[in-house]
């Protein structure tokens, strides 16, 4: 498949919010990376259901939510008539996480795992044929801007190998300190999706950036 570029909300001004989400929906971005903190499971939080509620009604790509919350459980049906299409669970978060997957499935959405930079891929190995997608933090979780963890590329490679091995059509996904100087050799470990956040959006000209990292990665 096509390598994705999503650039991640968070890092957007929220000050002209519907012109960044209209300047993603121009460019060759894939998805809208939509954040949600709630100062709890992350020391930061970020924005709610109004907000994405708002976010939704303008972004015409893939909506794909990652919550970065305690007890995501009792708010899969909400982000489902929020319109999220994929919405993505912390495995350090989920106390029954077969059962939080099976859940955001009956909502209609697809299902994404998140782990954070210290937790090991063997986590995944009785879940992995039931999700569509891993989302592998490169940063720690809670603030945009962070510097890359060189970690990272090793754990890609061991996860695209459980992927092959379990013959999973799971998506891995990077997030955090995406730039156009890591982007090649995340895809080449294995990298599906990438998350772009400051290098985007604080760039003079984010359209252009998000062409050149699509032309690096395809």
């Amino acid at each position: 498949m096509n390598k994705l570029i999503a650039p991640s909300i968070l890092a957007a001004d929220f000050g002209n919010l519907q012109r960044d989400v209209e300047m993603v929906n121009q460019s060759e971005a894939d998805w809208f990376h939509i954040d949600i903190m709630d100062g709890v499971f992350v020391p930061n939080i970020s924005f709610g259901m109004p907000v994405l509620k708002a976010i939704s009604q303008h972004a015409k790509k893939t909506i794909d939510v990652h919550l970065m919350i305690v007890d995501p459980d009792r708010y899969i049906q909400t982000f489902a008539d929020l319109g999220a299409t994929i919405l993505t669970v912390h495995y350090e978060a989920c106390t029954h996480l077969h059962r939080t997957v099976q859940a955001i499935k009956a909502a209609g959405m697809k299902a994404g795992v998140a782990l954070n930079p210290h937790t090991p891929i063997a986590v995944l190995e009785d879940i992995i044929k039931d999700i569509d997608l891993v989302c592998m933090m490169s940063v720690n979780p809670g603030f945009g801007g962070q510097s890359f963890i060189e970690n990272t590329y090793k754990k890609v490679s061991q996860l695209k190998h459980l992927i092959e091995f379990t013959e999973s059509d799971c998506l891995i996904e990077i997030d955090g300190g995406v730039t156009d100087q890591n982007a090649n050799k995340l895809v080449e470990a294995g990298a599906d999706v990438l998350v772009a956040g400051s290098f985007v959006f604080k760039n003079e000209d984010p359209i252009k950036t998000i062409a050149n990292l699509k032309s690096i990665i395809t």
